[in-house]
């Protein structure tokens, strides 16, 4: 069947399909103009959550920074009172001493008159010895307020080489005489075993001085809390040793061992111990930062810290570091 159609007709039909066809071309056009305003819309609000995920982000850090500076701040004032108590000993050496050199100055002005020119030779020599011991407890003294100071600061990131035996040591009794000085009930035996055969380790002293107090302020906190559990026969006890060992890697480094005779780490939080702002001690007496910083410092150095821990018998931290 062939269809026939008048110019008219033909014309009408082309203005149809035209009047569509323009139609169809406003919608496109305004579905493009939609999807281009809602573009700019998500690309607006994605600028702003970016902005804001940003804020947040820096906020964050800032309150970590805070809390990375309390947890420094709250050591140190675990040390203040051990700090004072071992600078008080070289101090009384240096006063006593001195005074001891006041009374001989006397008395060899007294032999000088007299021209007893041995007795003078022999005044002055304990005069020398003694400024010699005066000297040393004064350097002693300066490099206790040096680690106190050096402890307060941000770490400088710088490695340096440190006697690891004696930076142990020296955090050890500092933190007992602190603990000392503020129960006077508190009281440990401390047992140390420093392999002297270890040479000078590259260390960022401060940050390691501050892993060494968290564990044994933690050590000497969970045989406290063992001691007021038990009966008079218990009796608390913190081990410090190091020793020249080699990693499974094969690695030549340093262990050390801080082990204590408490109540021990429970196995089923013993996974979450080194995790930020996790804590086994009461609301108010740990930040739940000390394990988890402890943890990221040994890291940074390329070591490693793990514990080894028995309910009711103790645990011990050992920390391996690279030589």
């Amino acid at each position: 069947m062939i269809l026939h159609f008048s110019s008219r007709e033909l014309e009408k039909k082309l203005s149809e399909v035209q009047q569509l066809s323009q139609k169809a071309l406003a919608q496109e056009q305004e579905k493009q103009q939609f999807l281009a305003s809602q573009n700019e819309t998500l690309e607006r609000q994605v600028q702003e959550r970016t902005a804001a995920l940003k804020q947040s982000f820096e906020d964050l850090k800032s309150t970590q920074s805070q809390l990375i500076q309390s947890e420094k701040m709250a050591s140190l004032g675990e040390l203040t009172a051990g700090i004072a108590h071992e600078i008080q000993n070289p101090l009384n050496f240096v006063n006593n001493f001195s005074e001891v050199n006041a009374e001989l100055i006397e008395d060899m002005e007294q032999e000088i008159d007299k021209g007893n020119l041995q007795e003078v030779k022999t005044i002055a020599k304990d005069i020398k010895e003694n400024e010699q011991k005066i000297n040393h407890h004064g350097k002693r003294a300066d490099a206790i307020v040096k680690g106190m100071l050096q402890h307060s600061r941000s770490s400088t990131n710088q490695k340096e080489p440190t006697d690891i035996n004696k930076l142990a040591d020296e955090y050890l009794r500092l933190c007992y005489h602190g603990l000392r000085a503020k129960d006077q009930f508190f009281n440990a035996t401390m047992h140390t075993d420093y392999d002297q055969g270890i040479d000078k380790i590259n260390i960022i002293s401060q940050d390691i001085g501050r892993v060494l107090l968290n564990l044994f302020t933690n050590a000497f906190y969970t045989v406290t809390e063992k001691k007021n559990q038990q009966q008079n026969d218990y009796e608390p006890t913190v081990s410090v040793s190091t020793k020249k060992v080699h990693a499974p890697s094969g690695n030549r480094g340093i262990e050390i061992r801080v082990r204590d005779n408490g109540n021990g780490i429970p196995q089923k939080v013993l996974d979450k111990i080194f995790q930020p702002f996790f804590t086994t001690k009461p609301t108010g007496q740990g930040t739940g930062l000390g394990l988890s910083l402890s943890y990221d410092i040994i890291k940074s150095h390329g070591g490693e810290i793990k514990v080894e821990t028995k309910e009711g018998e103790g645990a011990e931290f050992i920390i391996w570091l690279p030589r």
